[in-house]
């Protein structure tokens, strides 16, 4: 009788440990444990992070980050972290947490437009993606890599096509520039290639001249007008003339892509140099800047006109005067140096 009320009193106690043990485990996974008032928040977390790095990250969003070390324990978390963007919602208790963050990585919606400069685009990616602005210029300038997919160091800036994408925050620079070319053959479709053909000119050279009629004009519904007259030109062996040539061989030049230059000078048109289409006939070496869709969709579908030549009209901003002659040109250029002088624009 007394062994039984023994192996009763053991019992008893040992339900209540379990009891007590289960209880901690329903809280430590169950429980609600975030802090923060919105609806959600946001976390990033390292490709290279440790467990210190992720317990750090959370501290501020959760109410107990001990209760959440010691889940993340128990389900092998801590020595299996996933880089990347994810998202915790208010009222998540630890094993939510846990899920959340060792399997739905979320992507990020990553843009860019006409970026100046290859160096500009590493910028405007770092900003966006784990991948930092040196790593990435690395990739863009890889000489194997530019040579194997028909690229070269002046036309590298064709291959990256002005847009949205998605992507995982923690995307490397090879990933991102390998996804970068894989969008490049999706946007140089047959319909386009076959226009490019037409035209006498590769996909390089449609960017390239894009880029130049994107300078000239921001007004989207005029570019195909200026377009026509560039391919104009090079129909018929003239020396394009083109203004944003110059300024981009000038900031080349001196290696400050920083400075504004609101109007060429005389002198400025001997400057000595490939992109200066003054001087060399044909298209400049690659892209002067990123043209965006709508510049490279205009050259791919130019006005068909007699125009060679095209001014700024100081009548109607933004927009420009086109000429048939050079008498006529000369006219409407006269206008607009009254105009650049009387606001005492020396450059």
């Amino acid at each position: 009788m007394y062994l039984k009320k023994i192996v009763l009193a053991v019992s008893a106690i040992g339900l209540v440990i379990c009891g007590i043990f289960a209880y901690k485990v329903y809280g430590a996974f169950f429980t609600p444990n975030t802090i923060f008032n919105n609806e959600q928040a946001f976390v990033f977390i390292p490709s290279d992070a440790d467990f210190e790095e992720v317990k750090t990250t959370l501290t501020p969003l959760l109410d107990d980050i001990d209760s959440f070390a010691a889940a993340a324990e128990r389900r092998g978390y801590s020595s299996n972290i996933k880089g990347g963007k994810y998202v915790i919602k208010k009222g998540m208790n630890n094993y939510e947490i846990i899920n959340a963050i060792r399997s739905k990585n979320i992507t990020i919606k990553l843009a860019f437009n006409n970026q100046e400069t290859i160096n500009d685009l590493a910028g405007r990616i770092a900003s966006q993606i784990e991948a930092d602005s040196v790593s990435l210029l690395e990739a863009f300038n890889d000489s194997d890599f530019l040579k194997k997919n028909g690229f070269d160091g002046n036309s590298k800036l064709a291959m990256y096509i002005p847009n949205s994408y998605d992507f995982y925050w923690n995307t490397s620079a090879e990933t991102f520039r390998a996804k970068m070319l894989k969008e490049y053959h999706r946007f140089w479709n047959e319909k386009r290639l076959e226009k490019a053909k037409v035209l006498n000119l590769t996909p390089i050279e449609v960017s390239t001249l894009a880029s130049v009629v994107h300078k000239e004009t921001a007004k989207v519904d005029e570019r195909p007008r200026v377009a026509g007259v560039y391919l104009n030109r090079l129909r018929d062996g003239i020396l394009l003339q083109a203004d944003p040539t110059v300024i981009y061989a000038l900031k080349l030049h001196t290696g400050d892509f920083n400075q504004v230059i609101k109007r060429v000078l005389y002198r400025d048109l001997e400057l000595d140099s490939p992109y200066n289409t003054y001087k060399y006939g044909g298209l400049p070496p690659g892209p002067i800047a990123m043209p965006d869709i709508t510049a490279i969709d205009a050259v791919l579908n130019s006005e068909k006109h007699g125009y060679y030549y095209f001014v700024a009209n100081v009548e109607n901003f933004g927009y420009h005067k086109f000429a048939k002659t050079l008498s006529q040109h000369n006219r409407n250029k006269e206008q607009y140096i009254r105009w650049i002088n009387s606001k005492k624009i020396s450059r």
